[in-house]
């Protein structure tokens, strides 16, 4: 079968009127049967001409039944005439086709050939990569796809089923190893965890460029689930809560020196106590330990000179 066939929709007729007229072939080849044994007496040859006949009438009745097809919305078949692809039936309703034609999908059961084309989900299950800095991660994806070409998804792959499955956990190992688990210091570059627009964007572009000789289209693709492996999670995670506390601790300090800026300020201003540099320095360092410590302050009163 060339690999380069596409999909073009197969001729059908009404499957009521086929209907009527393989049953009406039926019961008028048994009549001719039944005519021609009951003169049987009178006119042997005329017999075996009838009985040949009403066979003849039957078995086309019986050969019209096969190619009655019952198609639901969003269904299809694939029919083959004598190992050619003639063509696809797309539309929902009762139909008649050709009778000799086969209907194939290698990916469905025996007797169920029909082949689906409502979006489908892949739910992948979780694989260790490696990220671009070579850390090892579980990853796993989710993908909603559909069959957009049944004649390449039946005749260009063996099983279009297993094929997507294949090709989504290679798209995940090439998408994951080009962007690291989690940003860097700079914060000026993409990461798994952190821009996941964009890595969804990317692996449906990848795994789309993968499937299209099997006439599949992706719809979406996300990250379903994304960790550290267990041998390295512990570790990953002290980093994080180091990194962390490194944010926040930033954060109070700066918000320290902009208290202590704003209260010599508002002294100074409002001529409330003239401080030296000596004494400006010691109240500087007074507030940078009561706003910058973990604990309360403990108030110590003066009753003495300040000096």
């Amino acid at each position: 079968m060339n690999s380069n066939i596409t999909e073009r929709e197969v001729k059908s007729r009404s499957g009521w009127l086929m209907l009527a007229v393989s049953i009406l072939s039926i019961i008028v080849g048994i009549a001719v049967m039944v005519y021609g044994f009951v003169i049987s007496e009178e006119i042997p040859m005329l017999t075996l001409i009838l009985s040949l006949l009403g066979i003849l009438i039957f078995l086309v009745g019986i050969i019209c039944l096969k190619g009655l097809r019952v198609l639901a919305p969003n269904e299809g078949i694939v029919l083959t005439l004598f190992g050619k692809y003639y063509g696809t039936l797309k539309k929902d309703g009762f139909f008649f086709v050709n009778p000799f034609c086969s209907v194939e999908n290698p990916a469905s059961g025996r007797y169920n050939k029909k082949i689906s084309l409502k979006a489908m989900t892949l739910n992948n299950d979780k694989q260790k990569v490696n990220d671009e800095d070579g850390n090892p991660i579980e990853i796993s994806v989710v993908v909603i796809w559909r069959i957009a070409d049944t004649a390449r998804a039946v005749f260009a792959v063996d099983n279009y089923l297993n094929f997507i499955s294949t090709q989504c956990d290679s798209a995940i190992r090439q998408v994951a190893r080009q962007y690291p688990y989690d940003v860097s210091d700079n914060g000026d570059e993409k990461s798994l965890r952190g821009s996941s627009q964009e890595i969804a964007d990317v692996l449906k572009a990848e795994l789309q460029n993968r499937v299209n000789m099997a006439g599949i289209e992706i719809m979406d693709a996300r990250i379903n689930n994304l960790a550290y492996a267990p041998e390295i999670a512990a570790a990953m995670l002290q980093r994080q809560q180091a990194a962390a506390i490194i944010a926040a601790r930033q954060k109070i300090v700066d918000g320290a020196v902009s208290m202590v800026d704003m209260a010599l300020k508002k002294l100074s201003d409002n001529n409330i106590v003239e401080l030296d540099d000596e004494r400006k320095a010691q109240m500087v360092s007074n507030l940078l330990v009561v706003l910058c410590g973990n604990r309360d302050a403990q108030p110590i009163v003066n009753s003495g000179s300040l000096y």
